[in-house]
C-alpha cells in the first residue's frame, strides 16, 4: 500500500509541474538607510524547470501503482 501512496503523490506532482513550469519570488534589500529615510529594492527571482521532468514523473508515478498492484 505504501508504494501506491507514493506513486499518486508522484504521479500529482508530475501533473502540477507539466502545467506550472515554475514560479516567482521576491526579495527586498534595504539599500539605503539614512536616519527616517529608507530606499528598499526588490528583486525579482524566476524558478523555472522543464515540463519533461514533470512527464518523467507522470511516468514514474504511473509505475509504482502499476507495480503495487500485481
Amino acid at each position: 500500500m505504501k508504494s501506491k501512496s507514493i506513486g499518486i503523490a508522484v504521479l500529482v506532482i508530475g501533473v502540477l509541474m507539466v502545467f506550472y513550469t515554475g514560479f516567482n519570488y521576491v526579495t527586498e534589500e534595504k539599500v539605503v538607510d539614512i536616519g527616517p529615510i529608507e530606499i528598499n529594492k526588490k528583486e525579482n527571482h524566476p524558478v523555472q524547470w522543464s515540463p519533461i521532468i514533470g512527464v518523467i514523473l507522470i511516468v514514474g508515478g504511473a509505475v509504482l501503482v502499476i507495480k503495487d498492484k500485481k
